[in-house]
């Protein structure tokens, strides 16, 4: 299973966003912005996309997504 890493806090907190503003900004639930900072849920590409252009950092180097080779 592929391994997750959200450095969504970051970028987040450098654009001087609660997770209220951000959440509204992309038409999410706070709790969605607070489980992905967590590593607890795994954006669609759509809000992947939203929260990138809002906080201005490419979508790769917000949500790390390292696959394990077998």
């Amino acid at each position: 299973m592929p391994d997750f890493e959200c450095r969504l806090k970051r970028y987040r907190q450098t654009k001087g966003l609660t997770q209220e503003q951000l959440a509204r900004l992309v038409g999410v639930r706070r709790e969605t912005i607070m489980r992905l900072e967590k590593a607890q849920y795994n954006p669609s590409l759509k809000l992947a996309i939203d929260i990138s252009r809002v906080v201005e950092a490419p979508i790769e180097e917000i949500f790390i997504f390292d696959s394990c080779e077998q």
